[in-house]
């Protein structure tokens, strides 16, 4: 006889082994405390050990455990924690992100943190007894540099759950075989961690190939996007996919209907109001007072600016200021802008038609206002 869902063959049968769930992990965690002959811990402090190690196997758990008593004299979730992330990096697949951001660190885009504020709870306890179902994930769309990375760290933030990242071109590999290996590998561990936040970023180079497979890699693209559409359709366990892309037209069709992800979201140039919200957040990041700078004009002289732009011509200005040995100012600032070309205008005809097929598709990520307004006209 075999296993559920076991491979047999006349001479041999292969059967999968998931990751240890919570008794498993309960069981070998008590039993590092026992053999270090520490009281056992309390029901709330087991549950939080439990949390931090999941994703581990038994050998792993029991090792990180042990590592604690050594390093700590105690069993302690930060550092088995530690032991995880670096656990889940040897792979080679998945990273282990500490994600310290906040919607606070993120300037504008209120539709999408509304969005994500209401599902703030969708993974208690109490969720569960609601009856509320899953949230299955969201697809943020847009211009880069305008706030996609930043969102996804921030997701794991406000749901309070660990954050996965997965560059999606890590899966392929040349031996036949191992790329749907690398898969069920990634979809094992991510449901072994759960609930979490899977972060697939620039989704769109890891896909590119799907579409020719059939003539450049012997269907393997196909295979493999086809088996993660499918697991994203049918999951059950409490994995929130929160996926980034630039360039919607690599994307397959089949990726963007309905059921795949809970919300399509555009993000689009920031507005005034988050530019002055940008230029804030980024002047107090690199230890100066915002106050003393002229934020609306500001604001008003980066119009067509994304927010990495912002932070990257206050950066230039520290330097100008260093080699002057003074601080930066309004006038500093204004010197950068002179000489600096933003994304809007070396790539205005892709941007406009990014903004044309994401108007009725996808839902705008900021409150449109009538500078907005101006530009889908415009464009």
């Amino acid at each position: 006889m075999s296993a559920s869902g076991a491979l047999s063959t006349p001479e041999a049968t292969l059967i999968d082994f998931t990751l240890p769930g919570t008794e498993e992990l309960g069981a070998v965690l008590r039993g590092v405390a026992q053999s270090a002959k520490l009281p056992e811990p309390q029901s709330e402090t087991l549950s939080d050990l439990i949390d931090a190690a999941r994703g581990m196997t038994t050998t792993e758990a029991e090792n990180a455990g042990a590592l604690s008593v050594v390093e700590t004299g105690g069993l302690h979730a930060p550092v088995i924690a530690r032991e995880k992330a670096q656990a889940v990096k040897k792979n080679g697949l998945l990273e282990l992100v500490e994600a310290q951001e906040s919607l606070e660190s993120i300037g504008g885009l209120d539709v999408l943190n509304d969005w994500l504020l209401k599902r703030l709870e969708a993974f208690t306890p109490r969720a569960l007894k609601y009856g509320l179902p899953t949230p299955k994930g969201v697809l943020m769309l847009g211009i880069p540099g305008c706030g996609k990375s930043l969102t996804a760290k921030a997701t794991a933030s406000v749901f309070g759950v660990p954050l996965l990242r997965l560059d999606a071109g890590r899966i392929f590999a040349g031996l036949v075989g191992q790329s749907e290996s690398n898969l069920r590998s990634v979809i094992q561990t991510a449901e072994a961690i759960a609930p979490c936040v899977l972060w697939l970023d620039e989704l769109e180079k890891g896909l590119s190939g799907s579409k020719s497979s059939g003539s450049t890699d012997g269907g393997t693209s196909a295979r493999v996007f086809g088996s993660l559409l499918s697991w994203m359709q049918e999951k059950k366990s409490p994995v929130f996919i929160v996926a980034t892309a630039n360039d919607v037209s690599q994307l397959p069709p089949e990726l963007l209907r309905v059921g795949r992800w809970d919300q399509l979201f555009f993000i689009d140039l920031p507005t005034r109001e988050e530019r002055e919200v940008i230029w804030h957040l980024q002047i107090a990041k690199y230890g100066r007072e915002p106050e003393t700078f002229d934020l609306p004009q500001l604001a008003r002289a980066t119009d067509g600016f994304t927010g990495s732009e912002i932070e990257q011509v206050f950066v230039e200005a520290l330097y100008r200021a260093f080699d002057q040995d003074a601080e930066p100012t309004d006038l500093t600032i204004g010197e950068v802008l002179v000489d600096f070309v933003p994304l809007s205008k070396l790539m205005a005809e892709q941007i406009g038609a990014l903004r044309t097929w994401a108007k009725g598709r996808a839902r705008p990520a900021t409150t449109p206002t009538p500078e907005h307004k101006l530009r889908k006209i415009a464009a």
